[in-house]
């Protein structure tokens, strides 16, 4: 598997995550992530990010996502 293919998965969710949200918290997006049944190697990621809240742009900077 690529990268690219977590890396879309990630946009995906994060698309859905702050979807009508400005910030949201690093539990959240791991809670979300997990329900979301995404690759370990992802909720690893996510689950390293320090614990508060991100615009999506700095959850996207942080994880390897594109969206901004």
């Amino acid at each position: 598997m690529t990268d690219e293919l977590p890396n879309r998965d990630l946009d995906r969710l994060l698309d859905d995550i702050y979807f009508g949200q400005e910030r949201v918290t690093q539990a959240e997006i791991y809670r979300r992530a997990i329900a979301a049944d995404l690759p370990a190697g992802l909720l690893t990621r996510i689950g390293a990010m320090p614990e508060g809240e991100y615009a999506i742009d700095e959850a996207a900077d942080l994880l390897g996502g594109s969206v901004a």
